[in-house]
């Protein structure tokens, strides 16, 4: 003999093996393997093994769980009566949303699993011990696994194996929203911030003195004693707010600084509107609450979901056990945090959520979010089909039914943020800045070209007094030029008789000699003009509403 070999107790040990498949007190050989070929039914060539029998009698190879003698999964089905919408036990399967999802994955597997549920509870609404318990009960054998929110805890995972996450992970508070807003006496001025308040009067004074500074030499209406100057001021340019001014405005440069203060204006107005019917219409709901540490300083107490997690949580977040309070529903919630029972709710954000899509408008979650790992399915540690189950999980997330499952459980309804959505804030200088700098400049333009325009009117005067006075004297010159009323300017003074009034009264016949009538006196035969009537402009437009016939004149002649 040559060669390598191995001799155990005497005996040259073979390298080839023969494959016996037993299936019950039979056995059968299947093949062999050899160093050659492998597994092989022959140890001439390769080729493929002899049909297998499986426990059963399939001749398919399980995957995942092993069905010794066609026997079911026991599922343990938690009782939870406040949140019966993720789990419950009824006719004699787990319904509700992870009851749902479950089956959906489960089917997806590419072998059958025959499954019984048995509800932990003693059949009238009541559970048979904490969620903990149940999870044990997987450790002792008593189940094959447990459906239903189960959280995910390090504690928990010492005596099972979870499957992967199916819903939104996390801790969140829940606390009532109010609106802030007080409606006062003085909520007309909330609108607008102080300074955009002093910015808007001063652009009024400031349109009004330009206004008034390019009209006063020409225009009557602004003209007169100081104080009456000073009133017609502030009357016009805090009356175009409302576009009541009666003035008329004759200077086209007047005009320009007008029409663009009227822009401001209504833009102005618009907004501050606006901004008013929003404080006084819509609410301004702020949480009562922003974090635990608020309610640690009150000594608030704390609501959390009953047989939850939830009170070593809020132990290690410095919360007094006095504090704590357990509640089964959202109804309890509700009730709790209405009353003043409690400051805020801590609870998972998949309760929050079903308990939001009831009580969207009074209530919002606030605060940081304290990372869990969701809820999954409990299975025995090493089972094979806790690693089946979560890939069908990761493919069944992204599906088209999980969204349809989720919508189910939270409802469509789109609850507002309330932190910014509907919040009301005032309006500041900033925004109006461009608007104030256009109507400023048209203004400082209009009447720097008044100004200059006047000027050079008087420029002949001007040249002749600048050798003859010190500057004093030409400071009083120039306010004499821009102060003295500009008797040769083409605008009518409201007290002389317009033209068109004039050649009106005159293309009327019948006025002309009612007019002639009146002035003749009776006891003489020669018309004289009446005493204090001497200006004939002011005789024509004594007009008789009812003038007198021609045959009647001709008559009294």
């Amino acid at each position: 003999m040559s060669g390598e070999f191995r001799i155990k107790d005497m005996q040259l040990i073979s390298t080839t093996y023969k494959i016996i498949n037993v299936f019950g007190r039979e056995r059968r050989a299947v093949g062999f393997w050899t160093p050659r070929f492998n597994l092989s039914k022959s140890l001439e060539k390769k080729d493929d093994l002899d049909t297998i029998i499986w426990p059963g009698g399939s001749e398919k190879a399980p995957r995942g769980w092993l069905l010794p003698s066609n026997k079911k999964l026991k599922i343990g089905v938690p009782v939870k009566p406040g949140f019966d919408n993720f789990i419950r036990f009824e006719n004699g399967k787990a319904k509700g949303f992870c009851g749902d999802v479950f089956e959906e994955v489960i089917h997806a597997l590419p072998y059958e699993i025959p499954i019984h549920y048995e509800e932990f509870g003693d059949g009238k609404g009541e559970s048979s011990g904490t969620y903990d318990e149940l999870v044990y009960k997987v450790y002792l054998k008593e189940y094959d696994a447990v459906v239903g929110d189960i959280t995910i805890l390090a504690n928990r995972s010492l005596y099972v194996d979870f499957t992967l996450p199916y819903t939104e992970s996390g801790v969140r508070m829940l606390v009532p929203v109010r609106d802030q807003r007080q409606k006062t006496a003085w909520t007309f001025l909330q609108p607008l911030t102080a300074d955009l308040w002093l910015g808007t009067g001063a652009f009024f004074v400031f349109t009004g003195l330009i206004v008034w500074f390019i009209e006063h030499r020409t225009n009557q209406e602004f003209r007169g004693p100081p104080v009456s100057q000073i009133g017609s001021i502030f009357y016009f340019s805090f009356s175009t707010l409302v576009f009541a001014h009666r003035e008329r405005i004759m200077n086209n440069l007047s005009r320009i600084a007008v029409v663009v203060w009227f822009f401001v204006v209504l833009i102005l107005q618009q907004s501050y509107t606006a901004s008013l019917s929003s404080i006084l219409t819509v609410e301004q709901l702020q949480p009562t609450v922003t974090n635990l540490d608020e309610v640690i300083r009150k000594g608030a107490n704390v609501g959390y979901l009953n047989d939850s997690f939830l009170p070593g949580l809020l132990k290690r977040l410095r919360i007094n056990e006095s504090q704590m309070i357990a509640f089964n529903s959202p109804v309890e919630y509700n009730e709790a945090l209405s009353s003043g029972r409690v400051a805020v709710i801590v609870d998972e954000i998949p309760y929050l959520k079903v308990f939001l899509s009831k009580y969207c408008h009074n209530y919002t979650m606030v605060g940081p979010t304290y990372k869990f790992d969701g809820f999954g399915y409990a299975f025995p540690r090493g089972s094979p089909l806790a690693p089946e189950i979560s890939r069908e999980i990761l493919q069944f997330a992204s599906s088209d039914k999980m969204a349809k499952l989720e919508e189910q459980l939270y409802g469509d309804t789109k609850c507002p943020d309330k932190d910014d959505s509907q919040t009301s804030s005032s309006l500041t200088l900033h925004s109006f800045l461009g608007l104030f700098i256009i109507t400023g400049t048209s203004s400082l333009l209009a009447l720097i070209l008044h100004v200059i325009i006047t000027l050079y009117n008087h420029r002949s005067h001007l040249i002749s007094s600048s050798s003859q006075n010190s500057w004093r004297g030409l400071l009083a010159i120039l306010a004499t030029i821009f102060h003295e009323h500009d008797a040769g300017s083409n605008t009518p003074d409201k007290d002389e008789p317009r033209m068109a009034d004039a050649v009106c009264t005159v293309e009327n016949p019948w006025s002309m000699s009612n007019h002639i009538i009146e002035n003749f006196d009776s006891d003489t035969d020669t018309g004289s003009l009446p005493e204090g009537e001497a200006t004939p402009g002011r005789e024509i437009s004594v007009q008789d509403p009812d003038p007198l016939s021609f045959a009647y004149m001709h008559s009294e002649g």
